[in-house]
C-alpha cells in the first residue's frame, strides 16, 4: 500500500508510539486522524501535523460512544480509513493478589477493549471497500509473560490473541491485519502508568528504566514497514526478536532467557 494521500486513524496519538507513527505516516503523505485523552498532547501533535489533519479529538478509548463519535468524525471528513493503528495503552505494575479489580478494570478497558472498539467501528467500512490495514499494538509481553505484571500481560496476550483470529477472518476482504509486539521503548506508559501499594517504592526507578528503551521512532518505522509488508507479527527490538524466536524452537531456553533478562531490566 501507497499511503500518500490515504487516512490513517492513530488512537494513543499524544506521546510516545503513537505520536511517532501519526508524524511518520503524515511524513510520507498520509492524512491522519488522532486521538488520546490528554488533550494538551494533542494540541502540540495537531500543530506538528499542520495540513495533515483530517481530525483531532480528544477521546477515551474504553468509552464505545466516544469511540463511535470519534468513527463517525473521521467517516465523514474522509469515508473509510486506509490504517488503524490501536496504539493506545496504559502501564499497571503489581502483584496479580496487590492488584485491585478497579485497577483490573481501568486496564484492560483501555488496552483491550480499545483495540476492539477501534476495530468494531472503523472495520466495517474497510470490509465494504476491500481494502486497509488493521495494527494493533500488543507487546513481547503478549508472547512471554513476566511476574509482577499480570494485569497487563493479560491485556497484551489478548490483543494479539484477538489480532491473529481478526487477521484469518479479515483475509478473504483483502485487509491486511498486524500485531505489533516491542519490547522495552522510551515511552511515558510507567510515568502515566498506575503502580500497586507494594511497588510504588519503585515507580521512579521503573520511570528511568525506561527512558532506557528503544525510540518510539523505530516502533513507528516498523508499523509503517507492516502495512507495507502485512505481517502476522512484528516484533521491535532485539530481545523481543529473540524471545520470540526461542519460544518458538526453545521454550524453556526462552523461560530462561527472559528470566534473566527480567533480572537485568534488559525488558
Amino acid at each position: 500500500m501507497t499511503v500518500v494521500g490515504k487516512v490513517v486513524v492513530v488512537t494513543g496519538a499524544g506521546s510516545g508510539i503513537g505520536r511517532a507513527t501519526a508524524l511518520r505516516f503524515a511524513r510520507a503523505g498520509a492524512r491522519i486522524a488522532a486521538c488520546d485523552v490528554d488533550q494538551g498532547r494533542l494540541d502540540a501533535l495537531a500543530a506538528e501535523l499542520g495540513d495533515r489533519i483530517i481530525a483531532v479529538r480528544k477521546v477515551d478509548v474504553s468509552d464505545r460512544a466516544q469511540m463511535s463519535g470519534f468513527a463517525d468524525a473521521v467517516h465523514a471528513a474522509a469515508g473509510a480509513a486506509d490504517v488503524i493503528v490501536n496504539n493506545a495503552g496504559v502501564g499497571l505494575a503489581g502483584a496479580f493478589v496487590d492488584t485491585k479489580l478497579d485497577d483490573f478494570d481501568w486496564l484492560l478497558g483501555v488496552n483491550l477493549r480499545g483495540v476492539v472498539h477501534g476495530c468494531h467501528f472503523f472495520v466495517p467500512k474497510m470490509v465494504e471497500r476491500r481494502s486497509g490495514h488493521v495494527i494493533n499494538i500488543s507487546s513481547i509481553l503478549g508472547i512471554a509473560p513476566l511476574e509482577n505484571v499480570s494485569a497487563y500481560v493479560t491485556s497484551k496476550f489478548a490483543v494479539l490473541g484477538f489480532t491473529q483470529s481478526l487477521r484469518a477472518e479479515l483475509a478473504p476482504h483483502n485487509i491486511g491485519v498486524t500485531a505489533i509486539c516491542p519490547g522495552l521503548i522510551a515511552t511515558s506508559i510507567a510515568a502515566d502508568g498506575r503502580s500497586t501499594d507494594a511497588l510504588k517504592s519503585q515507580r521512579a526507578r521503573t520511570i528511568e528504566h525506561f527512558k532506557t528503551g528503544l525510540s518510539p521512532d523505530v516502533v513507528a518505522d516498523a508499523i509503517f514497514d507492516a502495512v507495507r509488508t502485512n505481517p502476522a507479527v512484528r516484533t521491535v527490538g532485539r530481545a523481543a526478536w529473540t524471545i520470540r524466536q526461542l519460544i518458538r524452537i526453545a521454550p524453556e531456553t526462552a523461560k530462561n532467557v527472559v528470566n534473566r533478562l527480567q533480572r537485568t531490566r534488559a525488558i
